[in-house]
């Protein structure tokens, strides 16, 4: 590469980013600027969705269409029954999907949008009430609605100031506040969150119990302490967890033997087959409770660098080991 074309190159990386700082301005900007639209009419929106009996439908051509999907995704999610009705696709039978009881969200940049004019007779004998996300307060949606509320922008980020940019990202943000600022009305909770997210790592990490992980019955390693250190190690090749629990003659835990003790005892001697379970174990082991958190168990773990925990009951006796590995594979490291 030639000293011209460097420097042809380094002005075209200079252009670029300003471009894209320019697309990221004027977005602000709309965000920004929406931060002074949100009055009464929001708070009526979000009164009216509270105490609606049915669902939030939500419809929208293009791009439009594409944001009102989005917000319905986040609306179900935050505990608002939402579904996305496509306008076209409503004359031709998906109307069928509305109820009285519903409420219908039409977004619109230019407030004039043919699919959706003719689909607000329809609405209106369904007799749904209607809340319009418009770029345009004075527009013909924003008129035949009972709510209006405005994602008017200066500006697109669009060069030419055609493409939905700034103004489908503004319509975007009124929808997480209007999610958010619902489920917050709610006091919807993070198991309420996880409740509607059970297969996600937010949904296993406030959901999934030690129970529901922990191995149990005859798959629990469990040695007393007066046994040979052989029949041990013997437990814990049988069992493969990399441990076994020790008890006393009663059954209530004293302590545990792992593959780690082991290589420490390795360390200190050879002569092994006068020594006992007692003499290999470590005093008080971690625990936890079959009822706790799979993901709390996940946290002991770490913060003390071990790879299995002995899971008991009220009496301190063992039913269960977890694993670490088991954990890891449910999804449930945070790394």
């Amino acid at each position: 590469m030639n000293s011209d074309q460097a420097t042809m190159t380094a002005m075209d990386v200079t252009d670029i980013i300003e471009r894209g700082r320019r697309v990221v301005e004027i977005e602000n900007r709309a965000v920004q600027n929406l931060v002074h639209k949100l009055d009464e009419s929001f708070a009526q929106a979000v009164h009216l969705i509270i105490n609606c009996k049915g669902r939030v439908v939500v419809t929208g051509m293009g791009k439009s269409g594409i944001v009102g999907k989005k917000i319905v995704a986040t609306m179900n999610s935050t505990g608002t029954p939402s579904i996305y009705l496509h306008p076209s696709d409503a004359v031709h039978g998906d109307l069928g999907m509305v109820r009285s009881e519903d409420i219908v969200i039409c977004i619109s940049k230019s407030g004039n949008t043919e699919e959706i004019l003719n689909l607000l007779p329809l609405l209106r004998r369904i007799e749904v009430p209607i809340i319009a996300v418009v770029g345009n307060p004075n527009s013909k949606i924003a008129q035949q609605a009972k709510i209006i509320l405005d994602v008017s922008v200066d500006e697109e980020a669009c060069s030419l100031d055609l493409a939905p940019t700034a103004s489908t990202t503004a319509t975007l943000v009124l929808g997480d506040a209007l999610a958010v600022t619902l489920f917050e009305k709610r006091n919807f909770t993070r198991e309420d969150f996880a409740r509607f997210h059970p297969g996600g790592h937010i949904g296993k990490r406030l959901l999934l119990k030690v129970q529901e992980m922990m191995v149990k019955d005859e798959a629990v390693p469990v040695v007393k302490e007066s046994v040979s250190l052989k029949d041990a190690i013997l437990e814990m090749t049988t069992k493969r967890l990399g441990a076994t629990c020790v008890v006393n003659e009663e059954g209530y835990l004293k302590g545990i033997i792992t593959d780690g003790d082991l290589r420490r005892l390795l360390g200190r001697t050879f002569d092994v087959n006068s020594l006992t379970a007692a003499d290999a174990m470590t005093d008080n082991p971690k625990t936890i409770g079959p009822g706790a958190l799979a993901a709390t168990a996940m946290q002991q773990m770490e913060m003390y660098s071990i790879t299995q925990l002995v899971v008991v009951d009220d009496y301190n006796k063992p039913v269960g080991m977890i694993h670490l590995h088991d954990l890891v594979k449910a999804g449930l490291s945070q790394r």
